[in-house]
């Protein structure tokens, strides 16, 4: 067989778990609350510190590909993704976790732009859009399947092995890098950094996510004390250093100096249309995958192994769709494939919200569908964002959607998971209120729940079956909620889509 083929399973199997890991802590979070005493702050940062450091340096990483070679930056990523795994699987509280996880998102950005531009190059015509559905379908089924994984392994091992799984299949990513895949570059390009622009674009970043996630701990404006909040303060500077760094990017542009982000590429209309969708689309879907676990496990009865094989019927939604992608994108073309794909996902996670709470049946049938959408949707929307980038730009250019989908799913899991948790206290408070409990029983009982994120709502129920009851009713009433404005959010990517090109050059290669 083509040493390309060879290749691309190790480049998806080293993607597959950078994008596998998010699914597996989301399962795995509400053991991980009880057991680390996280509260509803530290464990909003679990998941979102990961994506907030991949989408902070994954333009500088994707540049260092393009200068040092795309397959070193990839193994030197899996290592330290690796080392930092370890780690995570030890960690003995909240701070030693979120800095593992910090660690283990700089090994993930080292990793995702390499592989995609390594693809980019390797493969053209009809082989790309076959390299694509296989790397979309085994990224799609490796993330869904992750939450089955760390289900089994939270319920009858430990959630330690939901970090520690990635070391063997790492390895054997690595080899197959080293042994089959090129070191693809960028010939013309310096070996030089623009220092001020990661410094500008990993300050702005970190500044906007930081508020988004901390407001509901310290208010916006004022704190429960009456103190003034740090919040909106350091949403502003964020998002003035965003526009600072947009303007020394565009004048060192202009100047022939070295830049993180060529700005040029946003006038690749598939290019700056795809990015803009894909942003959408990973705000609504990863604001779910934060969501849907501490439903299912707070209020609805299941534990963490019940929770992966319901999440199971994503997997296989995403499964079929991928067998089915090549073939339709023969005959509807890819942009059509995208916009039914992210129609299938509204409609799915719209239902979800209606019917939640529903049947382990509906549910599964919500998220076979959601499956469905995601594997028809996401490998050919990254294949469409790419697919006019030059080749000489290709590392730069991954690097730059992946970090725009990157953000999307920490503010996704920053304003859904907060306005879940704001919602959740809200009603559990004023639920225990009107049934007459006394002002200090509902002060510790909103508490012992927003500082959870309703993994406490069980053990609550064994005490007192009142305040669990009406902490349950809260976490479903705000899940509702959140998951109803996440599918309200995938309708806008849906919108976004139809600005996206036919791309009749690249389906007619597609059809030969």
């Amino acid at each position: 067989m083509d040493k390309r083929w060879w290749a691309l399973a190790a480049i998806a199997l080293g993607v597959a778990l950078v994008i596998m890991d998010a699914t597996i802590a989301n399962v795995a979070l509400p053991v991980v609350i009880r057991d680390l005493a996280l509260t509803s702050s530290d464990a909003q940062w679990v998941n979102a510190i990961y994506s907030l450091v991949f989408a902070s340096l994954i333009i500088t990483a994707g540049r260092a590909g393009d200068v040092f070679g795309r397959r070193t930056m990839a193994a030197v990523g899996l290592a330290i993704f690796m080392a930092a795994s370890l780690a995570a699987g030890s960690a003995n509280g909240p701070g030693f976790l979120i800095a593992a996880r910090t660690i283990q998102g700089i090994g993930a950005a080292c990793v995702l732009p390499a592989t995609l531009s390594s693809i980019n190059a390797m493969f053209r015509g009809k082989d790309r859009s076959i390299a694509f559905a296989v790397y979309g379908s085994m990224i799609g089924g490796m993330a869904a399947v992750g939450p089955l994984v760390g289900g089994w392994l939270a319920t009858e091992v430990t959630w330690r092995w939901a970090f520690w799984l990635n070391i063997p299949f790492g390895l054997l990513a690595l080899a197959g890098l080293l042994a089959f895949a090129p070191n693809t570059r960028d010939e013309r390009s310096q070996a030089s950094f623009d220092v001020l622009g990661v410094i500008l674009a990993s300050l702005a970043m970190g500044a906007i996510v930081f508020a988004l996630i901390e407001a509901s701990s310290f208010g916006w404006w004022r704190g429960a004390d009456g103190a003034l909040s740090p919040i909106t303060p350091t949403l502003i500077a964020g998002l003035v250093l965003l526009a600072v760094f947009v303007v020394v990017e565009y004048r060192r542009d202009r100047a022939g100096k070295p830049v993180l982000v060529h700005l040029a590429l946003f006038r690749v209309r598939t290019f700056s249309l795809g990015v803009s969708t894909a942003f959408l689309v990973s705000l609504g879907e990863f604001g779910l995958l934060f969501v849907l676990p501490l439903l299912l496990q707070g209020a609805l009865g299941y534990d963490t192994l019940g929770t992966g094989w319901l999440m199971m019927a994503l997997a296989a939604g995403t499964f079929v769709a991928s067998g089915l992608v090549p073939h339709l994108v023969k005959s509807w073309g890819k942009t059509a494939v995208i916009r039914v794909g992210l129609i299938i996902e509204a409609a799915a996670v719209g239902a979800l919200a209606l019917a939640t709470p529903a049947s382990a049946l509906v549910m599964a049938i919500a998220l076979f569908s959601y499956g469905v959408g995601v594997g028809l949707a996401n490998a050919q929307l990254t294949d469409t964002t790419m697919q006019d980038v030059p080749v000489e730009k290709s590392g730069m250019a991954s690097g730059l959607q992946t970090t725009i989908r990157q953000l999307g799913s920490a503010m996704g899991i920053a304003v859904l998971g907060g306005l879940m948790i704001g919602q959740l206290t809200t009603h559990t408070e004023q639920r225990l209120t009107d049934a007459g409990v006394p002002p200090a029983q509902v002060e510790q009982v909103s508490t012992a729940v927003h500082d959870s994120v309703g993994a406490a709502i069980p053990a609550i129920s064994q005490r007192s079956p009142e305040a669990g009851k009406a902490a349950a009713d809260s976490l479903i009433d705000a899940a509702r909620l959140t998951v109803g404005i996440g599918a309200g959010i995938l309708l806008i990517g849906v919108a976004a889509s139809f600005a996206l090109p036919a791309s009749r050059r690249e389906d007619e290669a597609a059809r030969t």
